[in-house]
């Protein structure tokens, strides 16, 4: 009683229980489906990629699950936010390793259809000195005017598989290479050229693959993952880079088998692998990370940098490794 007026408490409204779990059912079907690699189909896969922004849209669900002040649904919404968030956050929490052996620069680029501003890719060359560029959708007439812009003379060593459409690709380098045909055996893919390169100063052989898998659209999500599948796996023997557009993501169980073989991706490990490369050059920001360079997990990673080329729908990849 307030001033012989009788007040009575005011009582703080929840949140259906029935509305907590209507929002939060989705997000613990994507939660499930990442945590096992359960995606299936090309739309399933697809959606996949955006596992990144369902982490944080899972916060949602978890208030109104607060809200509702229902131990049940409250308890499955914070492991749902837990798991994808697990998934998610250690790629932007990476570090350069502080190793010391012998540097090697790669640089790739999806060069849409060989659209990519000859002079921009040069001048990125000139400023970042890699010693190996991975080049997709590489097309003859790209192959003449990188020449004629003076890639010739900066890495005059290359093994090349251009096509007039996106099947094409090459592998350019400042060191003798030499090319490696039976190291990937995918039996539907765009070119996936292999070369072994002699760098100078290592203990090892160096071998490098310029990756791109069909996207996976339609029937092509099957040949996308027997692509992936096709990749070498690491070896003690050799050093390993596999470098490219990958049309995948690490929320992608397929690409997670990759790395399963001896692989770390450069970028997830030098708290890079949030940063992301498709589409770019459009009104909309790029959303998707589905570039990579792949590395032997013995290997070091010094640094990771992402680039925006005109003319091409994907940010190009710079990697300072030390093998």
């Amino acid at each position: 009683m307030v001033g012989g007026e009788i007040v009575v408490p005011r009582r703080h409204r929840r949140v259906p229980a029935g509305l907590a779990w209507t929002a939060l059912t989705p997000f613990v079907v994507w939660a499930v489906t990442r945590s096992f690699g359960l995606e299936r189909g090309a739309w399933a896969t697809q959606v996949m990629t955006a596992t990144p922004y369902a982490a944080l849209g899972s916060l949602v669900p978890l208030l109104l699950a607060a809200g509702s002040r229902r131990r049940g649904v409250t308890a499955v919404a914070a492991l749902t936010t837990v798991a994808l968030g697990a998934s998610v956050l250690p790629r932007a929490i990476g570090a350069a390793d502080a190793a010391t052996g012998r540097p090697l620069r790669v640089l790739s680029i999806n060069l849409l259809y060989g659209r990519a501003d000859v002079t921009q890719v040069m001048e990125l060359i000139r400023r970042l000195e890699p010693d190996v560029f991975s080049a997709q959708e590489l097309t003859p007439g790209a192959v003449e005017a990188l020449d004629a812009a003076g890639l010739i003379t900066l890495m005059p060593h290359r093994v090349l598989q251009p096509e007039w459409n996106a099947g094409g690709s090459g592998l350019y380098s400042r060191f003798g290479m030499t090319a490696q045909w039976d190291l990937v055996n995918a039996t539907a893919a765009h070119k996936m050229p292999a070369a072994r390169i002699d760098v100078p100063g290592t203990g090892k052989p160096v071998e490098i693959v310029a990756v791109h898998p069909y996207a996976p659209m339609g029937h092509h999500v099957t040949d996308w993952e027997q692509a992936l599948d096709a990749l070498p796996a690491a070896t003690p023997e050799v050093i390993r880079v596999l470098a490219g557009d990958f049309n995948a993501s690490l929320d992608h169980a397929a690409l997670r088998r990759v790395l399963t073989r001896g692989y770390k991706d450069a970028a997830d490990s030098a708290g890079a692998g949030l940063i992301p490369t498709w589409p770019a050059g459009r009104r909309i920001p790029p959303i998707i990370t589905i570039d990579h360079v792949l590395v032997d997990a013995g290997v070091g990673v010094r640094s990771v940098s992402v680039h925006t080329v005109r003319g091409t729908d994907h940010r190009a990849i710079f990697t300072e490794l030390a093998l």
